[in-house]
């Protein structure tokens, strides 16, 4: 029965594919359905105030990605499914403490921010042993296709959740969206664990004895290949602007344009569709175009569109704006990112995967938390909408961070590193 569905589903990427491919979809709707759960918790139950629910969002984060770090190397030199097994479990276990906690009227806000950390760790963590455990479950042909999978996946449950979501939290209350997300992990955790079959093991045994240089590894094998460096801070300091207008872009539309919650959701909801379509896209354009040229038209693309969100305006005209220039930014972000998460596995050897990945994330979720930080400071002095304006205009210059010429070989980037991974 679990060999059939897991065929069913992964179709001709195997049954172990269609398991993993399930319980990513599982816990990520389970994670959208909880979208904003916190900060209503925060807000309605302990009585937090702006700061709190600020500090929530970003030191959560940046303490999360900095708790992450060492897990890099600590993966790589583990099997990846029961590392995954363990994220998930781990999250479940951790979130399910706030409902606890609620039902005994114990609940604090240090409890949320400490669960809020526990998450972002798992969440880095999983990502980089998944991204490595799928180097090794599928061949290099297959891989694109894998990923476009993932990112539809990712759109579908951003369109579904946090409708579904708010309207649990209207019936509920926000804890019980919690709960949802913590059971979605638990369900993810039986689906990995129902895959089977031998995994390689990884390449040094000696695991328990981590040198302090591995910690870095993953960040120096990045920037020493001149392919992924451009990509990697090109998706460090694009998706930390567009991230940072988030904020801003809330308090311009709830407050002084007057949007009720409904079309905001409504905003950011409905665009989801062209991620599906970009995704859908992905791999035909590959074939047609090639990886590279796709990566520097849909990475540049991308970028054109946020700029659009300073000259919002109330009324309909203003919701159609927002809606467009979201539309235009997903679409091509569901171009992008499958196409840009298979070349950096191509890119990367399979004695670093996780490594890598987990250096790439935490970078990722640290430059997000410190530009949201540093453009909330700005949104209060200069404005949202100027704010907005200013990194509308940064993004314009990111697609000179993009990589512009063929690579070398992987293995002419190995060489200087070898040693670390003796």
């Amino acid at each position: 029965m679990g060999a059939g569905w897991g065929r069913l589903l992964g179709g001709r990427l195997g049954a172990r594919f269609g398991w993993l491919w399930g319980a990513y979809g599982t816990s990520a709707l389970g994670t959208w359905l909880a979208f904003g759960a916190f900060p209503l918790i925060a807000v309605q139950v302990l009585g937090a105030g702006p700061a709190e629910v600020a500090a929530l969002a970003s030191v959560g984060a940046a303490v999360g990605a900095a708790v992450a770090v060492p897990l890099g190397p600590w993966v790589e030199f583990r099997r990846k499914r029961p590392v995954l097994i363990a994220m998930d479990l781990a999250r479940f276990a951790a979130l399910l403490t706030i409902p606890a906690a609620f039902a005994l009227g114990v609940l604090t806000f240090l409890q949320l921010l400490l669960v809020s950390v526990v998450v972002a760790a798992g969440d880095i963590t999983f990502r980089a042993a998944s991204g490595a455990y799928l180097k090794t479950l599928l061949p290099a042909e297959d891989l694109l296709v894998a990923n476009a999978r993932f990112e539809s996946t990712a759109w579908t449950t951003t369109i579904i959740g946090p409708p579904l979501g708010g309207a649990v939290i209207g019936l509920l209350g926000p804890v019980a969206t919690v709960v949802a997300d913590a059971v979605s992990h638990l369900l993810s955790a039986l689906g990995i664990r129902a895959m089977g079959g031998q995994e390689p093991p990884p390449e040094r045994r000696e695991a328990a004895r981590m040198r302090a240089g591995d910690l870095l590894d993953g960040w120096r094998y990045i920037l020493a290949d001149a392919m992924l460096r451009p990509l990697f801070l090109n998706t460090a300091v694009f998706n930390g602007l567009v991230m940072a207008m988030q904020p801003l872009l809330a308090v311009l539309m709830l407050g002084r344009l007057g949007f009720a919650p409904w079309q905001y959701g409504l905003a950011f909801a409905a665009p989801s569709i062209g991620g599906l379509l970009g995704a859908r896209l992905a791999r035909p354009l590959v074939t047609r175009f090639g990886q590279r040229r796709v990566l520097l038209v849909a990475g540049s693309t991308r970028a054109l569109w946020p700029l659009g969100l300073a000259f919002l305006g109330p009324g309909t005209g203003g919701l159609l704006l927002v809606m467009g220039v979201e539309f235009g930014l997903i679409f091509c972000c569901g171009v992008f990112n499958p196409v840009s998460a298979t070349y950096r596995l191509e890119r990367t050897t399979a004695a670093r995967a996780a490594r890598t990945l987990s250096a790439w994330a935490v970078t990722t979720k640290a430059s997000t938390a410190l530009l949201t930080a540093v453009w909330g400071v700005l949104g209060g002095l200069l404005g949202p909408r100027t704010a907005i304006g200013l990194a509308g205009v940064l993004l314009l210059a990111t697609p000179l961070l993009l990589p512009r010429r063929p690579g070398g070989s992987v293995s002419s980037i190995d060489t200087p590193l070898h040693d670390h991974a003796q």
